[in-house]
């Protein structure tokens, strides 16, 4: 039971919920290796962090000995996932998606075992399913099952558009499960539907169900929203080292553990030993160091992430940024807010004359590079350390 007990650790780190975990355990006692699946639909050309939240579990899973099954969904992908969805969403053409699912079988690498890893497309059995085959399919689950989905729900009640087509999407995914004989499906909270439509499925095909593992969404900089392209506020894992390193060092100290759970390999143990060392007077900037330089070699290598660290300091003046940094949230338009009013709001500047004279003068830095535009604008979900002279500093959230 010690090494049962010792997986489920590993396994339970950062997860949100297991469904079912008695029926997990009973699957572990077996000792054979377990089929873990975790989907995904190639809707953009590359990965940020927050997608690797699941893949970092898959990657737990393949390190106890089990295989992992990733799945590209690109068939899916032409229907388009209307999970969170307020409206119908587009799909992608079958060029789109291909030349999607390229980029993510070279990037899932930079933390899978490709030895390891079996990569499957869900065309590859629903493409030639036929008509019948698919509304046999749709036979096995209700419309009544389908509106407790919560997003379906809400737009049923609005008296919003769902097309046919979307009822069709969680069928389809659970669908996957069958086809794939999995045992265990990983998803983000906003797929449990989806995955309970799987495990649902594959009793109907008279298969043993699979255990559903959600993982939390991971936020992004802003520390509030979820990390996404759409509300920059995001990194990208084919980020230049300097770029994620920044972006990194920009989180809060209080994000900075959310990070460290979900995305570092460290042991849990170690992690909370780096947060008793800060309680006892470390700067939590140090610790930030590690992360951040364990992600970028993961993403890049070790030799880049040493320079990406000099770089930082170097930009930064070795310790010229002060350890109190105050941090400001701003509200802006649609369009962004102005670098003069930023500088105002954020109280670094009396003035937009004064952010104006001082832009001019040389003296304003956004991340430590200094800034001559004077119509620049910084869109929503931004945050950046912002300076002005020697001795001005805030932590600046564009909400």
């Amino acid at each position: 039971m010690g090494s049962i007990d010792e997986a489920l650790q590993l396994i339970k780190r950062g997860t949100d919920e297991i469904l079912v975990e008695s029926e997990l355990i009973k699957k572990l006692k077996r000792g054979k290796p377990l089929k873990i699946k975790a989907g995904f639909d190639p809707t953009a050309p590359d990965l940020h962090l927050g997608h690797t939240v699941l893949i970092n579990k898959l990657r737990q899973f393949q390190d106890l000995g089990h295989e992992v099954q990733f799945l590209i969904g690109d068939f899916t992908a032409m229907i388009g996932d209307p999970t969170g969805k307020s409206a119908t969403r587009p799909p992608l053409t079958r060029e789109e998606v291909l030349e999607n699912a390229k980029t993510y079988e070279h990037q899932v690498f930079k933390i899978l075992d490709p030895e390891k890893t079996t990569v499957l497309f869900n065309s590859q059995w629903m493409g030639s399913m036929s008509a019948v085959d698919m509304i046999q399919l749709a036979a096995k689950h209700t419309v009544a099952r389908m509106l407790e989905r919560d997003d379906f729900n809400k737009r049923y009640k609005n008296g919003q558009s769902i097309s046919v087509h979307e009822f069709l999407y969680p069928l389809v995914q659970g669908y996957d499960s069958v086809a794939m004989k999995t045992d265990v499906e990983l998803g983000g909270t906003d797929q449990k539907f989806n995955l309970l439509v799987g495990r649902q499925l594959q009793e109907s095909y008279g298969h043993e169900p699979q255990i559903c593992l959600t993982m939390p969404i991971l936020e992004g900089l802003d520390g509030v929203q979820k990390m996404s392209k759409s509300l920059s506020n995001y990194i990208g894992i084919t980020d230049a080292p300097n770029e994620m390193f920044g972006k990194l060092m920009s989180i809060s100290d209080d994000l900075m553990w959310r990070y460290f759970e979900l995305l570092s390999f460290r042991p849990m143990s170690e992690i909370e030993g780096f947060q008793q060392e800060i309680e006892q007077g470390r700067n939590p900037r140090d610790v930030k160091f590690l992360l951040a330089e364990e992600i970028i070699t993961r993403f890049h290598n070790a030799d880049a992430a040493a320079a990406a660290q000099q770089d930082f300091i170097k930009r930064f003046q070795k310790g010229a940024i002060p350890d109190d940094l105050p941090e400001i949230t701003l509200s802006a338009e649609d369009e962004g807010i102005g670098i003069a009013n930023l500088l105002k709001e954020a109280g670094l500047t009396s003035s937009t004359s004064e952010s104006f004279r001082m832009i001019k003068q040389g003296a304003v830095k956004l991340d430590g590079e200094k800034v001559e535009d004077k119509a620049l604008k910084l869109g929503k979900g931004t945050v950046v350390v912002a300076q002005v002279g020697k001795r001005k500093f805030a932590k600046v959230t564009v909400g």
